[in-house]
């Protein structure tokens, strides 16, 4: 979601080291953060749920601390302030504001669940991905296709390829669809860069996962054909409360468009800090459309959606402690061949020194499965140099990263954020989802299949 720090913040800091001389053992707060976010919910739920904030506040610690001691406070509060400041706030508060709107906007009714109504809706909610979020999205359509298959007794499949299109691989095509993204656009890459170049691999991979949906739902409904069920929420027409939503949702769209395009060379200081002008008005109107959203949205809309703050609070914990603990991690990538990293760099690239396609498609992927997908493109991100024209000119080394950041999160419930959201919800209104490893055996037999037909199309 983020540009992050770049090498040559550190090395320009009052005493800061030079990146190429820092140690893997700076990058251990980071690796720790991210598999606090990984194990703990599975070994210790209770302990995470009610202290993650603090969880992630000491890693941070870790690294701060030690680091200014070695390197000085001055070089330190300049990284934390860069990192804070140029990328933790502007994600956030676009996240924050995707959520408002979207979490205002209640779609009503009722619709009867069968193959092809699934796959209608599946693919409707892939399209939205990209224009209001993942989050967005699959906050929006979870609840009406729960209903329209809340009389069928194998249901939860279709909340499986829900996270497989809606969560992740439907947000491929704008920086507004999937927070590695908006990393990227922060970063410097065009905002319909990911839309021309990642359209033709999107197109494939959820046209093979509709298709493999739609067999697979309709061998359930003949098995469930001959033992009909009673429905809990006969069909009704479909309404929706909170419309204006919808203007909000294009005021976004056009503002984080509009910083993108319009460049006036003008920068505002902010505590030492030169912030781009037209940053910071693209923030300030989506911290307005926000307020406009809770102001004209109708109660009825975030009550039935079960609006509440609890998960972009989390968010936004956890994403402080990864932003300031991976700062090292993005020097030492940054420094390339030289960093400590080595090793990482010389298996992306060839004999040659050019990158290998492939190996970033599935090194990024891998890690977004198991990881988060934001700060994993972060770093694949600045091992293939971190330099945005550079590499929207290679295209597709950007291509290999990106997808495999967005795409790859839907291989466990911990990849992507909308995943366990997805999970809860429909865990809550009676859906038996599989388990942690269940769903994995999901997304083995079903997504690993598609990840090698794109390799072997896009990335060979």
């Amino acid at each position: 979601m983020l540009t992050l720090l770049p090498a040559r913040a550190l090395a320009a800091s009052v005493g800061g080291p030079d990146p190429a001389t820092l140690s893997l053992w700076w990058g251990l707060p980071f690796a720790a953060m991210l598999l606090s976010i990984a194990l703990m919910p599975l070994f210790a739920g209770q302990v995470w749920h009610h202290h993650q904030g603090k969880i992630a506040a000491g890693w941070a610690a870790l690294f701060l601390i030690p680091f200014a001691i070695s390197f000085g406070v001055q070089a330190t509060w300049d990284a934390a302030l860069h990192t804070l400041l140029h990328e933790y706030l502007p994600f956030v508060i676009l996240l924050t504001a995707l959520y408002t709107v979207s979490g205002g906007i209640a779609v009503r009714g009722n619709l009867h669940g069968s193959p092809a109504q699934n796959t209608l809706l599946l693919a409707i909610g892939t399209v939205l991905a990209s224009i209001m979020g993942t989050t967005g999205a699959a906050m929006l359509m979870v609840r009406p296709v729960i209903r329209a298959n809340d009389a069928r007794r194998h249901n939860a499949h279709v909340l499986v390829f829900f996270i497989f299109l809606v969560a992740n691989a439907g947000g491929a095509l704008t920086p507004l669809g999937d927070p590695p993204l908006f990393l990227g656009f922060l970063k410097g890459v065009d905002f319909f860069w990911t839309l021309r170049h990642l359209l033709a691999p999107t197109a494939l991979l959820c046209a093979l996962l509709l298709a493999v949906f739609y067999v697979l739902d309709r061998w359930f409904w003949r098995q469930e054909a001959e033992r009909p069920a009673t429905d809990p929420t006969p069909d009704s027409p479909l309404g929706i409360i909170g419309a204006w939503n919808v203007l909000w949702l294009a005021v976004i769209v056009i503002a984080v468009l509009h910083s993108g395009l319009w460049k006036p060379g003008m920068t505002v200081p902010v505590l030492g800090q030169h912030l781009e002008l037209q940053n910071l008005t693209r923030d300030a109107v989506l911290i307005l459309v926000a307020l406009l959203s809770l102001a004209t949205t109708p109660w009825q809309a975030r009550h039935e959606n079960q609006f509440a703050w609890g998960p972009m609070i989390e968010v936004g914990k956890l994403f402080l402690g990864i932003f300031l603990t991976i700062i090292p991690v993005i020097a030492i990538l940054r420094a390339g061949s030289g960093g400590a990293l080595a090793p990482l760099v010389q298996l992306t690239s060839d004999a040659q020194g050019q990158p290998i396609a492939a190996a970033y498609f599935w090194l990024t992927g891998v890690l977004s499965s198991f990881l988060d997908n934001a700060p994993t493109y972060l770093v694949f991100f600045n091992l293939a140099g971190g330099d945005a024209a550079q590499l929207m000119a290679h295209v597709t080394t950007l291509m290999a990263i990106s997808a495999g950041a967005v795409f790859m999160g839907a291989v466990t419930y911990i990849g992507n954020a909308p995943n366990f959201m997805v999970k809860a919800i429909a865990e809550h209104r009676g859906v038996h989802m599989p388990s942690f490893f269940g769903y994995m055996g999901w997304s083995f037999a079903i997504l690993l299949p598609c990840f090698l037909v794109l390799t072997w199309v896009f990335f060979r």
